[in-house]
């Protein structure tokens, strides 16, 4: 499976804003989420697949968090995509 990861520390109510050129499916997920998720096993995770952008997912916890992003075609195939990632930083923590 092709995807791309990024993991960054994250606080409670920071917000993960992502635009991506195609539908994508996004996951917020912790590490060992994240470990389960890179070996095809059960993994629960935040967000989903995208279709309107921005896509924004509200981290619901202070910890080192997963973010994954990949686009399947309609047979499971995943396909070529651009992308760009920012965190909102909530200022009230």
């Amino acid at each position: 499976m092709k995807f791309v990861h990024h993991r960054e520390f994250l606080n409670e109510d920071d917000t993960v804003v992502i635009h991506c050129s195609k539908t994508c499916n996004i996951r917020l997920m912790n590490d060992r989420n994240f470990r389960s998720y890179k070996n095809g096993g059960r993994h629960t995770y935040y967000g989903g697949a995208f279709e309107d952008f921005p896509a924004r997912i509200k981290v619901p916890s202070t910890a080192n968090w997963n973010i994954t992003i990949d686009t399947m075609n309609h047979k499971g195939i995943s396909t070529e995509f651009t992308h760009k990632l920012k965190i909102i930083r909530n200022k009230s923590k």
